[in-house]
């Protein structure tokens, strides 16, 4: 589990290998993250876009750039949870997801970044 807050938005995120999606055979080895966005603050705020940097165990990154998450761009009132599911492919057993959201403040229209610290992705029995 991977946890960051910034602006009072808190960003909780637990990832799973998903065997039964992926081909071990083929180096498709799918994972599944989910993202649970929580606004801590007094007013509401609206989740614009993200930026996502993946990286593999061999060192070569993806960027991933788009508007809201899952295709939405979900509005969060105070105190306000936002929870979604997505999924990642890595053609290696270990990965990391690092990145931001966008987020505006509806009050004043202030936009505002919100870092997501890396987090990794690993074939459980690497692990033991």
């Amino acid at each position: 589990m991977s946890y960051s807050i910034k602006d009072q938005i808190a960003v909780k995120i637990n990832t799973f290998f998903n065997e039964m999606q992926s081909n071990i055979d083929n180096n498709d080895f799918l994972f599944n993250y989910h993202i649970t966005i929580v606004n801590h603050s007094d007013y509401n705020v609206q989740l614009l876009s993200r930026k996502w940097y993946i990286t593999d165990s061999n060192g070569e990154t993806k960027v991933v750039v788009g508007d809201g998450v899952v295709g939405e761009q979900p509005i969060l009132i105070p105190n306000q949870s936002y929870e979604y599911y997505s999924a990642c492919m890595f053609k290696t057993g270990f990965g990391k997801m690092e990145g931001y959201y966008i987020f505006e403040n509806l009050n004043t229209g202030k936009r505002f970044e919100v870092n997501i610290p890396s987090f990794n992705f690993v074939l459980p029995w690497i692990l033991n």
